[in-house]
C-alpha cells in the first residue's frame, strides 16, 4: 500500500499586520490620552474653583469673573490663575468701610470692571459743589490705606441726578460731575495718598444712572463717586493694563493748591 505524500503547510507571509494593527491601536489610545489631560473642561474647573473659594472664605461670595482661563503667550496649553488678588482687594475694603461707615453711604460691589466703592454725594460734598468735606476725608485716605498694597489702577467717576445744574462755576451737570471726580483724584495724589500714575477721573452726569429718576430716593442713590478699582490679571510676562492717568487742568473753584485762582497773576 502506498503511502500519502505529507502536504507541504504554506508559509503565511502577512504575520507582520497583526503586528502592526496592534501598534496602531496603542498610538491611538496613547494620543487620545495625552488629548485628554491636555484639555482643560472650563465649566467643571469653574464649580471646583469656586467650592474651594467658598470653603476658603465662607463669608465672602465668590464671583465667577475673578476666575481666568487664558492662554499662555508661548501658545502652550491652557493655563489658569484660580483665585484673583482682586478677591483680597474686595476683602480688606469691606473690612476697612465696615469700621468707618455705617449708614450705608459707602457700599463696596464687584463686578466685570473690578471692584467698586460707591460713595453718596451727601457724604462728600455740599449740595452742588465740588469741595470735598473735611468728615470725608477720613473714609477716602482709609481706602486709599487699602489700595496702596495693591497694584492696581484706580479709576475716580462722577455722577449726577437728571436735575440741571446751571450755575457761573457748573454750567451742566457735566462740569460738576467731572470736578468732583477730579477733586477726589487731586486728594488722593496730592496728599500722598496713592500715585498719580495709578489715577484717572472722568465725569458721566446723569447718564449712568443706577436707580430711576422718578423719586428723590433714586435720586439720591445716582448722585455718587465710584472709585473703580480695575480688575488686573497679571503674568510674568505681561504688565497691568493701565488705563491713562489724567494731567489734572486747571479747574475753576475746587478749593485746592493749584486752582485757577492761584495761577492766576
Amino acid at each position: 500500500m502506498a503511502r500519502k505524500k505529507k502536504h507541504e503547510e504554506h508559509e503565511n507571509h502577512e504575520r507582520w499586520l497583526v503586528s502592526y494593527a496592534d501598534f496602531i491601536t496603542l498610538l491611538f489610545a496613547f494620543f487620545v490620552v495625552m488629548y485628554s489631560i491636555s484639555s482643560v473642561n472650563e465649566g467643571k474647573f469653574r464649580v471646583v474653583a469656586q467650592s474651594i473659594v467658598e470653603a476658603l472664605n465662607p463669608m465672602i461670595a465668590m464671583s465667577a469673573s475673578t476666575i481666568k482661563i487664558v492662554p499662555d503667550n508661548a501658545g502652550g496649553p491652557v493655563s489658569t490663575r484660580v483665585i484673583s488678588i482682586d478677591m483680597q482687594v474686595y476683602k480688606k475694603l469691606s473690612e476697612a468701610i465696615k469700621d468707618t461707615d455705617s449708614t450705608g453711604r459707602v457700599k463696596v460691589g464687584q463686578g466685570e470692571r473690578g471692584v467698586t466703592v460707591s460713595i453718596t454725594d451727601t457724604m462728600l460734598f455740599q449740595p452742588g459743589q465740588a469741595i470735598i468735606l473735611t468728615e470725608a476725608r477720613d473714609t477716602l485716605s482709609r481706602v486709599a490705606t487699602v489700595l496702596k498694597d495693591f497694584p492696581h489702577q484706580v479709576r475716580i467717576e462722577g455722577h449726577t441726578d437728571n436735575v440741571p445744574i446751571h450755575t457761573k462755576e457748573f454750567p451742566t451737570n457735566w462740569e460738576l460731575s467731572a470736578s468732583r471726580a477730579l477733586n477726589i483724584t487731586r486728594f488722593l495724589s496730592e496728599g500722598g495718598y496713592l500715585p498719580a500714575e495709578r489715577l484717572a477721573a472722568s465725569g458721566y452726569a446723569e447718564f449712568h444712572p443706577v436707580a430711576s429718576n422718578d423719586s428723590p430716593e433714586g435720586r439720591a442713590q445716582n448722585r455718587r463717586v465710584e472709585l473703580v478699582i480695575l480688575k488686573v490679571l497679571k503674568t510674568e510676562t505681561d504688565k497691568n493694563q493701565v488705563v491713562s492717568p489724567v494731567e489734572l487742568p486747571c479747574v475753576m473753584n475746587l478749593g485746592l493748591p493749584g486752582s485757577c485762582e492761584e495761577q492766576a497773576p
